[in-house]
């Protein structure tokens, strides 16, 4: 129903209580309501998967329309990033939200900072989901308010064009709430264990879930050392898990992102079981590194599979994990990918060590041989050395086209010495293309960043630290902080309102009406503010 629409509905409820309800005004009714779109988690759920699926299929129709999103580790950085793009943008389309393990661990855990080792509090995931969507959804009620004022201020003045031009932007409001992809680990445990944390997330507003393929009690960040993955039944189990969690709290459309580690993943805890040659397990198994086994007697406690016909001994560890063949990365990659789609998945995540698009491609191109529509999310991680990466990518380039490259050091390129240099502005450039480059090339719907906000807050405070405390003083925070969200515009220069004292009053007055008690009065310093 448009504005005026739901107040006279409100209206005529009130007015059949026959003068008990005569206290409570319905257009006041209708603000809430307008202010509280999403009265559940689920709402939230079902309202994202479906603008990830009309994304989705516009990215099949033109890569050009790709996705992005940044990391956020808190409500308000969550909050805050929105009222930026709106800001800036107009709108919040193909923009989401992205939930990293790595900062919940590193920031969230009660534990205290702790390594992306899924040893944090998995309920410390779906509180976060909760967190930003608490906060997102504050942000639509702050921006609906100030036009409710706006336009209670027009009605006052006599400017009917203007309050209709207002109830129009009220009835055609972009909310604040966007998709988020959420990373649910490797499941935290077996396929139950999955399937509950999946509920708690999906019940918190998530419509993506992204899942990896290492073991749960191993797991290890994507760009770390150390990585083992699991045979493909194991993981296939843990997708259907979160597919059935979608089903059953009615999110038909929910978004699963499987991510394999194998392109870094040179371990594995389990031999795959095999039925017959060819299926699946067999496939797995196939990459492991095996010697063939000439005399029994030297089988001490060893695991033994059949191979073409010969005895084999799969290699092990002193930790009790196999490895598999060197060199086999990216064709296990190709094959983790192709099954998870064949089982239920709706988008892909390939951890790489380097911003690469025809490393990227290269998977891709093999994996769309068998399914064409297969989509990426890429993690464009803060673990890559970008500047060190796309200068040697322009080095390597210029020198097998022959280009002189005698005064470049390809070891030293990310020296400050060749900041001004050709080479470096050609790198930035790759760097600056590198999201719309590779949506085209390397089939990537969505590009993130895990962790910027973590970067950004230790930059800015930094910086804040470093004059404050030194002959700046409170200079530094005029100057450095105050007097640029000022000029810029920034929200939270009103720091009251932005934390809600004005839907307070706002409510302060529906409820109490000339006795409210309100904040917002001539006396509140935010009101320097204005000028």
């Amino acid at each position: 129903m448009t504005y005026q629409e739901q107040t006279s509905a409100i209206g005529q409820l009130v007015a059949s209580y026959k003068g008990t309800w005569d206290g409570i005004d319905p257009e006041s009714v209708a603000r809430m309501r307008l202010q509280n779109r999403f009265r559940t988690g689920l709402d939230i759920a079902r309202y994202t998967a479906a603008i990830m699926r009309r994304d989705m299929a516009a990215y099949d129709a033109n890569p050009a329309e790709y996705t992005q999103s940044l990391g956020c580790w808190h409500g308000f950085i969550g909050q805050q990033k929105l009222i930026s793009i709106k800001k800036h943008f107009g709108s919040t389309k193909g923009r989401y939200l992205y939930l990293s393990g790595w900062m919940v661990a590193a920031l969230r855990s009660e534990f205290g900072p702790l390594p992306d080792q899924s040893m944090h509090e998995k309920t410390s995931v779906p509180a976060l989901i909760e967190e930003l969507y608490t906060f997102l959804k504050q942000a639509d009620a702050r921006e609906l308010g100030m036009m409710f004022r706006d336009l209670d201020k027009a009605r006052e003045s006599g400017n009917e064009i203007e309050a209709q031009r207002l109830m129009q932007a009220i009835d055609n409001y972009e909310t604040h709430v966007v998709p988020v992809i959420a990373d649910i680990d490797a499941g935290f445990g077996n396929a139950e264990a999955t399937y509950l944390l999946a509920k708690k997330m999906i019940e918190a507003g998530a419509c993506a879930l992204q899942i990896e393929n290492q073991v749960s009690d191993e797991k290890q960040c994507g760009h770390q050392d150390g990585k083992v993955t699991v045979p493909h039944e194991d993981f296939l189990a843990k997708v259907r898990a979160c597919r059935y969690a979608f089903l059953e709290l009615g999110v038909d459309d929910g978004i699963i992102v499987t991510r394999t580690d194998s392109l870094g993943a040179g371990l594995t805890k389990q031999i795959a079981f095999s039925k017959e040659k060819g299926d699946i397990g067999d496939q797995y198994n196939a990459f492991l590194d095996c010697e063939e086994v000439a005399d029994l007697s030297s089988l001490r406690g060893d695991v033994v599979i059949e191979r073409d016909g010969k005895l084999m001994r799969p290699k092990r560890l002193p930790s009790n994990l196999f490895q598999f063949r060197e060199g086999t990365g990216a064709d296990r990659c190709v094959l983790d990918c192709i099954t998870s789609l064949q089982n239920g998945a709706d988008l892909l995540w390939i951890e790489t060590e380097k911003p690469h698009i025809e490393q990227i491609a290269g998977m891709v191109d093999r994996i769309r041989e068998v399914i064409p529509n297969a989509k990426l999310v890429y993690n464009n991680s803060p673990s890559f050395n970008w500047t060190l990466n796309f200068r040697q990518q322009v080095f390597d380039a210029w020198a097998a086209a022959g280009k002189d490259v005698s005064a470049y050091d390809r070891a030293k390129l990310m020296s400050v010495d060749y900041d001004d240099t050709d080479l470096a502005a050609e790198a930035d450039e790759k760097i600056r293309t590198f999201q719309r480059d590779a949506a085209a090339r390397a089939g990537i719907f969505h590009h993130l960043i895990t962790l910027p906000t973590y970067h950004t807050a230790a930059l800015s405070t930094d910086n804040l630290a470093k004059e404050y405390f030194g002959e700046a003083g409170m200079l530094g925070y005029v100057k450095g902080v105050q007097r640029k969200e000022i000029r810029e515009g920034i929200a939270c220069v009103k720091h009251q309102n932005m934390s809600g004292s004005d839907i307070g009053d706002d409510h302060k007055e529906y409820f109490a009406g000339e006795a409210a008690l309100k904040a917002g009065g001539v006396h509140n310093t935010m009101n320097q503010f204005a000028a």
